[in-house]
């Protein structure tokens, strides 16, 4: 994601009233330029010799067409262009922070293992797209608050907090969970439900959701219907059944060497409530590269969920609620220091084909 970001900053600068007319007029004018040639290309493809293999071999790539070399890529970007370039940036207000987005796909061709069925390795992929779209949209603000800190001043530098810290905008993925709870049948459709789940000093997670298509519906859409709901409200026991998988990720937001504080770019993004004090330091542990605030207590946070308006308290005490899963993250990274380069032997060597 880190040059996905850094190209997808490029074009966020190009004004919307110039990118958008620019880029149809450029397809317009490549495909008049070109239609000669074009339509000599579709005449020999659909009726010259060995035409049958060749419109056989284009079905193929178009029903397992996220599979085919460097399309992930587009993927990434199309996902990142279509939030932070090609879309006005949201207004959600902080009671949308922890809602979820959907993305949906089905199982192709080249997904399918020798047990004939999505392979594990293939749900990375998906979930790149799916934090993309998360990303994406819900923290378009801050990314592009972070990228004109020379203006914004938003991370000052540690060295000298009157400036602001120098470097290029990366937001970078340091690990991801997965837990496979069910098999996805060939070219079984499935959605990916993605949602921020916490955030501590330095890491930003993330929880995701593999399930079945339209087996569950939100209660309601933030901004735009984007189809059905539902009326009336379940148990997580009746949705536990149609998930496939659970994933959980953790990112860093860096300008530079720099580790930026997640509730710096959070709260750029219009999604944190006031809380005296600020959001950048707790009792927790948690420090902003800049220059330090304290504020309340998370003992505070947690006494403190009453009532239905949604203010600091409540995004704290969830903050809090997925944190109790997601620190369990730093176990395995603390493994690296367990690596003794085989000191007592290894076993061989071979190749990974």
């Amino acid at each position: 994601m880190v040059t996905a970001i850094g190209i997808a900053q490029a074009l966020s600068r190009i004004p919307r009233p110039i990118l958008l007319p620019a880029a149809v007029f450029s397809l317009a004018y490549g495909g008049y330029t070109m239609r000669d040639k074009t339509a000599e290309f579709v005449s020999w493809f659909l009726s010259g010799p060995g035409r049958n293999s060749r419109i056989i071999a284009l079905l193929m790539l178009i029903i397992n067409w996220k599979s085919v070399p460097l399309v992930w890529t587009v993927r990434v970007l199309s996902a990142l262009a279509s939030h932070l370039v090609l879309r006005e940036h949201h207004t959600h207000s902080p009671d949308k922070l922890f809602h979820y987005s959907i993305c949906q796909s089905h199982v192709t061709l080249f997904d399918i293992d020798y047990n004939l069925h999505k392979s594990n390795s293939t749900y990375f992929a998906d979930l790149d797209i799916s934090r993309a779209h998360l990303a994406g949209h819900l923290l378009a603000r801050g990314v592009k608050a972070l990228s004109e800190n020379a203006k914004t001043k938003l991370v000052s530098d540690p060295r000298d907090p009157t400036q602001a810290a120098k470097g290029g905008v990366f937001v970078m993925l340091g690990a991801v969970h997965s837990s496979f709870k069910r098999e996805i049948k060939p070219y079984q459709p499935y959605e990916i439900w993605t949602r921020v789940l916490s955030w501590d000093r330095k890491w930003f997670y993330m929880l995701s959701y593999f399930v079945e298509k339209g087996a569950v519906k939100p209660r309601s859409w933030d901004a735009a219907s984007f189809g059905p709901t539902r009326k009336t409200e379940s148990k997580s026991e009746d949705w536990e059944k149609k998930v496939f998988a659970t994933a959980v990720s953790k990112y860093v937001f860096k300008i530079g060497r720099l580790s930026v504080h997640p509730a710096i770019v959070i709260g750029a993004s219009g999604l944190l409530p006031e809380r005296p004090g600020g959001w950048v330091a707790t009792d927790s542990g948690m420090a902003t590269p800049a220059e330090p605030m304290v504020g309340n207590t998370d003992a505070e946070a947690k006494d403190e969920t009453q009532g239905t308006e949604w203010d600091w308290r409540r995004t704290e005490a969830e903050r809090l609620r997925g944190l109790v899963y997601a620190k369990h993250f730093a176990t395995p990274d603390e493994l690296a220091s367990q690596f003794d380069g085989g000191e007592d032997g290894a076993l061989g060597r071979w190749s990974l084909g």
